[in-house]
């Protein structure tokens, strides 16, 4: 089969190219003469380029019909990467004006990773004249990646192919085992960002971003910052960067993209097409930790619908895109199976979990009924991921909550009794941590569990003091929680990790914000907290009460 452009051709010049595929080459040589003369009498015939992708054992594997300016390489990505980043294949392709390597040409080397990129001129004769080619390095002090060569004639290159492969791939391997542990299983990212905020916003967010990516197990290589007074509608960043920034990941080994803007179906699409890398963004990535992290039936059929969700509208036209942008990091989880089914089917799947997700809305509500006909004051503990919530929990009822120092360690909702003294009693819920930006189609999913929110007499806005970032972090939970409908219920501000932070700091910001001060991993410090609650739900005073 001929692959590219092969309209116009008769049967006979269509015959003349797939005998090429007959053809097999001495893995000392990159191209043979005869073959090299084959190729370019075929060109000048057809006035058109013609390229060959061949594998190190000499097979041609792609037999391509450009124009006379140019050919297209077919998707190379069936064909794995090697420890040293290169994908066993090399292209060698006519020239018809005898002109050097192109930018496309240099680019494509490096973007498909391959063994080398050769271009044949086409004399006048229909014979082959000079030999332009290149292949990769490893990164210089002045950051070149490429090396490139020619000589005089094709049958006068003296090149043993296979010594030099071998030698090119021990050198790139060390080269990138500098960089990077390469016997780490673990996804190796490049994290990126295309905005228009002020400066140190933006890197809050590439520091979110950084400990969202931690969380998901994902080893950050790099970290991309684009500031941009307009994005790119196709490519987010403009498609010049967008190459550096891929042929850079490629060379330090990286195995995901991940954007810390949502991007559209053409973006998504677009950067796909561009690389074998796979590619998600902020709402896919904080969609994959909910997945890990989902244990009861309920997390399950949230995260799944959320997943869905997001899904469908960028499901059109992908076709085998959609397999680089859902493998892995960004995929996981109960919806994984379902991301490349038709969009008929993913709403049919939708509408079942919706359905199911209010079945089990059914239960919760029985049991919220039966908690407010015992009369028991509800205290709900609600913050910004990581925050310390669980951590509280634990400490204030003496249970054992799941917690860890990565961001929505605890998903499902928990619930425990908390007992004062004069036999009084309170019902304190953890619930899912906020984040900026949280995901529309996961914020969706997850109303029916915050729910539970709206029964409560209190709710513990629980703060990360020794956060510099903070006051964000209290704006982006009340804004949520305004879009929840919940900003009408009362609300104790804490501030928790008082230890992480000189002590003559607590003070003063406790007054500037009226909030309480805590440490999670320290008890004797729960006095004015407890004294609080209790004046709250019943107006009394157990100072002096604790047995601390």
């Amino acid at each position: 089969m001929i692959h590219g452009i092969t309209t116009g051709l008769k049967s006979s010049q269509v015959k003349a190219l797939e005998r090429i595929y007959q053809r097999r080459l001495p893995t000392s040589e990159v191209i043979t003469p005869e073959l090299a003369r084959y190729l370019t009498e075929q060109s000048r015939e057809l006035r058109r380029q013609i390229g060959l992708i061949i594998d190190r054992s000499g097979v041609v594997k792609y037999v391509i019909l450009g124009d006379d300016r140019e050919l297209v390489i077919p998707d190379l990505s069936s064909f794995g990467l090697g420890r040293s980043g290169l994908r066993g294949l090399r292209c060698i392709h006519t020239h018809l004006k005898g002109e050097p390597l192109s930018q496309d040409d240099l680019n494509d080397l490096a973007l498909l990773r391959l063994d080398m990129m050769v271009s044949l001129a086409v004399g006048d004769d229909g014979l082959p004249g000079e030999v332009h080619y290149a292949h990769l390095i490893p990164p210089d002090p002045k950051g070149q990646i490429q090396l490139l060569q020619k000589v005089s004639s094709v049958y006068s290159w003296d090149l043993d192919f296979g010594s030099f492969i071998r030698a090119l791939d021990v050198e790139l391997e060390h080269s990138r085992s500098e960089t990077v542990d390469l016997s780490d299983s673990r996804e190796k990212a490049i994290l990126l960002s295309v905005t228009q905020a002020p400066r140190r916003e933006a890197e809050d967010a590439m520091d979110e971003l950084a400990e969202l990516a931690r969380t998901a197990d994902v080893l950050v290589l790099d970290r991309i910052m684009q500031r941009s007074r307009k994005t790119n509608p196709r490519s987010l960043m403009g498609e010049g960067k967008l190459k550096e920034v891929v042929i850079s990941a490629l060379h330090k080994g990286a195995t995901l993209l991940v954007f810390d803007q949502d991007l559209t179906a053409v973006q998504a699409r677009t950067i796909a097409a561009m690389t074998d890398l796979k590619v998600i963004d902020r709402s896919q990535l904080i969609l994959d930790i909910f997945a890990r992290r989902a244990h009861t039936l309920d997390g399950k059929v949230q995260v799944e619908l959320a997943q869905l969700k997001y899904i469908l509208p960028r499901l059109t036209g992908k076709g085998t895109a959609m397999s680089r942008l859902m493998g892995g990091i960004g995929g996981r989880g109960p919806g994984e199976t379902k991301l490349e089914t038709d969009r008929r089917r993913i709403r049919d799947r939708i509408s079942r979990l919706e359905k199911q997700l209010s079945s089990l809305g059914k239960g919760r509500l029985q049991r919220r009924q039966r908690r407010i006909r015992t009369g028991i004051p509800i205290i709900s503990i609600v913050g910004y991921t990581n925050a310390g919530k669980s951590t509280l929990l634990n400490a204030l009822t003496q249970s054992e909550v799941f917690t860890e120092d990565l961001l929505f360690a605890t998903l499902d909702t928990s619930t425990r009794r908390l007992r004062f003294p004069k036999e009084r009693e309170v019902i304190i819920t953890d619930t899912v941590g906020f984040i900026r930006q949280l995901p529309k189609s996961l914020l969706g999913a997850f109303k029916a569990t915050l729910e539970e929110l709206v029964d409560s007499h209190l709710l513990l806005h629980v703060v990360d003091i020794s956060n510099p970032r903070f006051e964000d972090q209290i704006f982006a939970v009340d804004r949520i929680l305004q879009d929840l409908g919940l900003h009408e219920i009362p609300r104790l501000l804490v501030f928790n990790k008082i230890d992480l932070i000189p002590s003559e700091e607590v003070a003063p910001l406790c007054r500037r914000y009226e909030a309480i001060a805590v440490s999670a991993r320290q008890r004797k410090t729960f006095v004015d907290l407890l004294g609080e609650m209790e004046e709250r739900c019943w107006g009394g005073d157990i100072r002096g009460n604790l047995d601390m």
